[in-house]
């Protein structure tokens, strides 16, 4: 019996990993000599970031749990790679499935490959060329020791090839958070805050603030939150609010009245407010992949991005960290001049199933 070892650490890891599941259950991986274990890092310990996702998207709960807690890069890095590794040496697998870009994307790997197993990348080759962002890192040595990529666009394909990867380990596949959006469209939950706020389809914003470039300068903040609120009141911003992000925003003077924290949502309420929101303001990647399919307008709040298929195919613009920059494109959507976007190739709700036929082949 082959095994694979399949490693969710964070948030957006659980939406990518739910569909590959439901793949190999499809594929009757079991019947072909083949079992997969779940490997939850802990990187990510709050509920709303972890178990709820478990339970919304009907990942079974992991076979082992790391609980790595939190801690600097370096030291989430450390704790990740000593307890995987312990894992591996006692059981070792055949293959280590990675996704995404967090921390524990590329501490498994790193595991992993020092014992000679083997490592497939989920959402390979993806790049923002910016390296003050953790997250370019993580990508770029995990790429560095892949043995399989799994690509979800043409850039990443384009990426791969210019750094030197050989063709035959590069698969297109497609996008598996698309595959865990299509799946649950009919599923959305319409969360508490709707009712409570009176919303309204169309007529809200919805917020999400992570990075430190928006997030951790109170004045920084407080320009932002009151070009913001100015421009688009008196519509209302819906803002699932980090709790470190929370502590700055409290302390501003300035709290204006449309906007409304919410603690961290369910992904099936999550996804319902975006789907009927106005337009999305964000600095999250993923996020921008989800809008580009629901044909949801869309503005990202950093300098770079890798996922520049959002911006060149999709409904994301690309705005930049300068808070001033959010007014004339916010008035071109409220002024309904804005561009309808297409659906990037092979974001179709199929890659799941493409990927199981690859790994039935390499395994």
């Amino acid at each position: 019996m082959k095994l694979i070892d399949i490693i969710a650490g964070a948030r957006p890891n659980f939406m990518k990993i739910a569909p590959i599941i439901d793949a190999f259950k499809r594929h009757n991986f079991e019947a072909k000599g083949i079992k997969y274990r779940l490997i939850h890092t802990g990187q990510h310990y709050d509920k709303n970031m972890s178990e709820t996702f478990f339970d919304q998207l009907g990942i079974p709960h992991p076979d082992i749990n790391l609980q790595v807690g939190s801690g600097t890069q370096a030291e989430q890095t450390a704790k990740i790679m000593v307890a995987y590794e312990k894992i591996l040496l006692e059981n070792p697998s055949d293959l280590c499935i990675v996704v995404g870009d967090v921390t524990s994307t590329m501490a498994c790997s790193i595991a992993a490959r020092k014992l000679n197993i083997r490592v497939a990348h989920i959402e390979g080759g993806i790049r923002s060329y910016d390296e003050t962002m953790p997250e370019e890192i993580n990508r770029k040595v995990t790429d560095a020791i892949t043995n399989y990529f799994f690509t979800t666009s043409e850039v990443a394909n384009q990426n791969l090839k210019r750094e030197g990867i050989k063709p035959e380990q590069v698969f297109f596949v497609g996008n598996t958070m698309i595959d865990t959006l299509l799946k649950n469209m009919d599923r959305l939950k319409k969360p508490q805050i709707w009712e409570d706020n009176g919303l309204k389809e169309n007529e809200y914003i919805v917020m999400t603030l992570h990075r430190p470039a928006n997030v951790d300068s109170p004045e920084n903040l407080k320009k932002l939150v009151k070009i913001l609120s100015e421009t688009v009141s008196p519509n209302k911003i819906i803002f699932p609010i980090h709790p470190r992000t929370k502590k700055i925003y409290e302390s501003l003077d300035l709290q204006p009245e449309n906007i409304v924290l919410s603690e961290p949502m369910g992904y099936l309420e999550f996804n319902f407010l975006v789907k009927n929101a106005k337009l999305v303001i964000t600095d999250s990647g993923g996020i921008t992949e989800e809008t580009t399919v629901m044909k949801v307008p869309c503005l990202t709040l950093r300098d770079s991005t890798e996922r520049p298929e959002t911006c060149t195919i999709g409904t994301n613009m690309l705005i930049g960290t300068d808070p001033y920059k959010l007014i004339e494109p916010l008035q071109n959507i409220f002024a309904g001049k804005w561009k309808k976007g297409e659906i990037p190739v092979l974001w179709d709700g199929k890659t799941s199933d493409r990927i199981a036929e690859v790994l039935e082949r390499i395994m």
